[in-house]
């Protein structure tokens, strides 16, 4: 198979959009699969959401980011998380849209959903610190890549626990939709089913989205625009375009909790594409590498997981085009990114 760096621009379009038809055809499977093992394993639209959709719709990226990283390309690395966070931010809002019942983080609000998005603004904070002192080297690696490792694992083993003992929950209304009842009874054979099927459908959603990014890698290029912003706007989004079938699915079913917890989750999840790519990367510590493009789609996704996190308190029902006020800010954060982006480089 030639190198998609060859094809012409028409090609790589045609390409692009069968890659997506599939990550759609498979992603809204894989999103019916993980209702059903939500309510037979009893875990829940949000944790499930979080923990294995979040983590499965994110494959695609680390291993992009990965990858840029090994044949030394920082920026790209970097940019394709954090844009990809940014990005996956906004389509919320899109899913928000979607979702016409009410303003979906006042129908999605749960302990689990709250919990990931102060994860989330934990693991970026890191990211921002250890920017202050870009040069230390550990073993080829930043120490904050390892503090990164230890405090998701930490905070996903807090939020299992938030699940099974609550110490916070939501005011229910006639426009919060509850959890799904537990079916937990099911036999053995048919969770077994479950889990197959969806670990084939997220394999299927990982690798398209892989594709996707070696597409959009060439496509991005014949712009003449910056590593920086080919990460962050076209590898990134294409990445992420699993992730947003996932929510628009997820809404369409009525199941918003686990709309929203595949978003955060995946966020948090995207926050380890720096540090795996700091592991891959074989001349010294990346973040010495980045530049101030980075660092913007750095303190934008913080900036937009703040709004989110808020949204998710205040908890508006209705907002202008009956959306949430917190998700035209979210467009606003991230098309306006995208705009001064385009104009500085």
């Amino acid at each position: 198979m030639t190198d998609p760096a060859s094809w012409s621009l028409t090609l790589v379009v045609i390409a692009f959009a069968g890659v997506a038809l599939i990550i759609g055809w498979f992603g809204i499977k894989m999103t019916k699969t993980a209702r059903d093992l939500a309510q037979a394993t009893g875990l829940g639209e949000a944790l499930m959401g979080a923990l294995f959709i979040g983590a499965s719709t994110s494959l695609s990226g680390i291993t992009t980011s990965v990858s840029a990283a090994a044949a030394g390309h920082a920026e790209l690395a970097v940019s394709n998380g954090l844009g990809g966070i940014a990005a996956q931010t906004a389509f919320l809002a899109l899913a928000d849209i979607a979702y016409r019942r009410a303003n979906l983080e006042h129908a999605a609000a749960s302990a689990e959903n709250l919990f990931m998005s102060v994860l989330l603004l934990i693991l970026l904070s890191i990211h921002a610190l250890a920017l202050s002192f870009p040069d230390i080297s550990i073993f080829s690696f930043h120490p904050a890549t390892l503090i990164l490792l230890v405090v998701y694992v930490f905070g996903i083993h807090l939020l299992a626990r938030t699940h099974d003992m609550p110490m916070w929950i939501p005011r229910r209304t006639a426009d919060t939709v509850p959890e799904p009842a537990n079916h937990s009874h099911k036999r053995h054979h048919q969770l077994w089913r479950l889990w197959l099927y969806f670990s084939s459908y997220a394999a299927i959603v990982a690798l398209a989205g892989w594709a996707l990014a070696q597409l959009a890698i060439p496509f991005g290029d014949k712009t003449g625009l910056s590593h920086g912003v080919v990460g962050g706007v076209f590898t990134a989004v294409s990445t992420s375009i699993p992730e947003l079938v996932v929510a628009i699915t997820a809404v369409r079913m009525g199941a918003p909790n686990l709309a929203v917890g595949d978003i955060i989750g995946g966020n948090a999840f995207d926050t380890l594409f720096v540090a795996a790519s700091d592991i891959a990367y074989s001349e010294g510590s990346i973040y010495a590498a980045i530049s101030s493009t980075e660092q913007f789609w750095l303190a934008n996704s913080m900036l937009m997981t703040a709004v989110l996190a808020m949204g998710l308190i205040y908890r508006e029902r209705h907002g202008p085009g009956n959306i949430g006020l917190e998700s035209v800010i979210l467009l606003v954060l991230y098309f306006g990114g995208i705009t001064v982006l385009s104009i500085v480089q």
